[in-house]
């Protein structure tokens, strides 16, 4: 391999302290120094970019830094960890989504947003590449000094602690149902343990938190792809129950009143009375659900924090390497977000609720292959909470302890403040969702679309792509569709708080 310590990239702290060695193909050095008085020295590639791409071999005994570590996750470890951060609770609701849009609507909205996701990402990792920086929170800075730093910190906060919250709601709500359903056991019961409160603190202490406790986010790709897997097996039911279930379908109803559970069969008819509407697929839908979809198809691809921490963590990592595994995990969710949104509608049709296992338990609460789905999601949003809590962890010591090496009380002490918080939110705020519904639609816009475009201004030199270049009137255009999502999302939240509604939703 090539290189020498000459045609390292090397950014040197007051402190002595390298917080970056990448090598690259240098064709002329560039030093400069920074309102910090940090001396950075860069290399332009032969593409006539700047750029860092791969940590050097062989690298010099020095003070090791939190983030400061030679990476050594795999190629397809690393797919896992970012399919498993776009993997959300949401892929429950994209079947309602397609059924207030219509199958080519749908598909046109998820292509979409999957390639705005795409090209959202090829920003951070350019900016990141130019100034050798691998932290979302420290392209802020570098962009906007402190206000930038916080501001993307304090998203990534808010956004993944909303994230996680949702998470932890699921298992709160559908842990116990399913106990019940396995055990048979009556709902008025006051067993402990189905009790939810229990359950979401058992689960975040045995499960959550020793694998939040990991040091580097590259250990978490097996439970990351036994999460997955999940939702494979999720998806597969899906797909199996298209060819179980007429339409339409017969309903059971719970009579309440019986002391016990007693359930009668009757026919549903669904929410219309004209079962050939019912039953026959859309291409092209537009009601008044419609516009409420568009958010939450969105968000659907928002993994945005952790794709930097991702990057840094990645054996030999390069801005190209890093960009197929992003590509390749957007290429993945996207089939199996749609191939979960078509057969869930093409089994329910107009019928489908907004949560489509609710739809299943409408027809059989007791149906075992369905129990065993809900087993399934509950592992996956489990699994998902570590990944999702990394760059909270990571954006918190970066606006706290920017200076701080690796010490294990602190990375301790961070994790389980966080659980205990999140933790209480889940319990003891019935509205939770709600909260950080409106806290989402104004961070996630944040983080997919408006930061990395003005960020990406901000760094690139306008030597190398002026204001009037096509890359950055191509961001500002970003930035402005994600002012549009944003107004758009707090609109829908509103309009649901004063009609005392719930449709609106977000990506996670």
């Amino acid at each position: 391999m090539e290189g020498s310590v000459s045609e390292m990239n090397i950014l040197v702290n007051g402190k002595g302290h390298h917080q970056e060695e990448d090598m690259c193909v240098p064709i002329k050095t560039m030093p400069e120094e920074d309102q910090n008085g940090t001396h950075t020295i860069r290399f332009e590639n032969e593409g006539g970019h700047l750029e860092s791409e791969t940590f050097l071999p062989n690298r010099e005994a020095k003070d090791p830094a939190f983030t400061d570590f030679e990476g050594k996750t795999s190629f397809g470890m690393s797919v896992f960890n970012l399919g498993n951060a776009i993997m959300g609770s949401g892929i429950l609701g994209l079947a309602y989504a397609m059924a207030n849009t219509g199958i080519l609507l749908f598909l046109f909205l998820l292509t979409a947003v999957a390639a705005l996701s795409s090209y959202s990402i090829h920003l951070l990792l350019k900016a990141s590449g130019i100034v050798g920086i691998r932290a979302y929170e420290e392209l802020g800075f570098r962009a906007f000094g402190t206000p930038g730093k916080m501001a993307a910190g304090i998203a990534i906060t808010l956004q993944n602690i909303g994230a996680m919250s949702s998470y932890l709601y699921i298992v709160k709500s559908e842990l116990p149902l399913v106990i019940q359903a396995f055990m048979k056991i009556d709902p008025s019961s006051d067993l402990w343990y189905i009790n939810g409160n229990y359950l979401v603190i058992i689960v975040s202490i045995s499960i959550i938190l020793p694998l939040a406790l990991m040091k580097q986010l590259g250990y978490l790709g097996y439970t990351s792809g036994f999460s997955l897997s999940c939702m494979v097996f999720f998806l597969t039911a899906v797909i199996y129950k298209k060819f179980q279930i007429p339409c339409p379908f017969e309903e059971f109803v719970a009579n309440s009143t019986s002391q016990h559970l007693n359930l009668t069969l009757s026919v549903s008819h669904g929410f219309h009375s004209d079962t050939e509407v019912d039953c026959g697929p859309r291409m092209f839908t537009i009601n008044s659900q419609t516009a409420y979809t568009i958010p939450i198809l969105a968000f659907a691809f928002v993994c945005h924090p952790e794709v930097l921490p991702i990057y840094t963590e990645l054996k030999n990592p390069t801005k190209k390497r890093m960009q197929q595994v992003s590509n390749i995990s957007i290429l993945v969710m996207y089939t199996m977000y749609f191939l979960a949104a078509l057969f869930g509608y093409l089994t329910f049709y107009g019928n489908v609720e907004p949560e489509l296992l609710h739809t299943y338990s409408r027809i059989d609460p007791y149906d075992t292959l369905i129990l065993c789905v809900r087993v399934a999601v509950l592992t996956a949003v489990t699994l998902t909470v570590p990944i999702v809590l990394f760059p909270v962890r990571r954006a918190i010591q970066h606006m706290l302890f920017p200076s701080k090496s690796f010490n294990w009380l602190r990375h301790t002490a961070i994790a389980m403040v966080l659980l205990t918080i999140i933790n209480l939110l889940v319990i003891f705020a019935p509205n939770i969702l709600g909260i950080f519904g409106f806290i989402g639609a104004t961070s996630a816009p944040c983080l997919i679309f408006i930061f990395p475009a003005i960020f990406y201004i901000r760094i690139v030199p306008k030597d190398v792509e002026p204001m009037n270049s096509t890359p950055k009137i191509l961001c500002a255009c970003f930035a402005a569709l994600g002012v549009l999502f944003m107004i758009m999302s707090l609109s829908f939240i509103i309009i649901d708080w004063t009609m005392g509604t719930s449709n609106s939703g977000g990506g996670h």
